[in-house]
């Protein structure tokens, strides 16, 4: 599984006019997207797993991850699990790389 790199501003959208609007702030993400019928599966799995050693948000359709050096923010269907870890530039692969082989390993259980 590959992740793609996406970069977006993660600010809280605002109504500012031109001349007051400050510099965004854009924050390193990549995003990635499986096709898997258990898609719900895979992200309680994930998120009990993390759960025991960092904090943890979910429901079925939805969960944030969040590790010291990033977070994960997961949202399913009924055939698609997305993955969005977000984290500064030095961690980012690091991030990708852990959420990566554990949902392969999960996903071959």
């Amino acid at each position: 599984m590959s992740l793609r790199h996406s970069r977006g501003n993660r600010e809280a959208p605002g109504c500012l006019s031109a001349a007051s609007r400050q510099k965004e702030t854009l924050i390193p993400s990549r995003i990635a997207t499986v096709v898997t019928s258990r898609a719900r599966s895979n992200l309680q799995q994930l998120c009990k797993h993390f759960g025991h050693k960092v904090p943890v948000d979910f429901t079925p359709e939805a969960g944030e991850i969040t590790l010291p050096f990033g977070t994960c923010t997961l949202r399913a269907t009924d055939d698609t699990l997305t993955l969005v870890v977000t984290g500064d530039a030095d961690n980012l692969e690091r991030l990708e790389e852990v959420i990566t082989s554990h949902l392969e390993r999960f996903a071959f259980r």
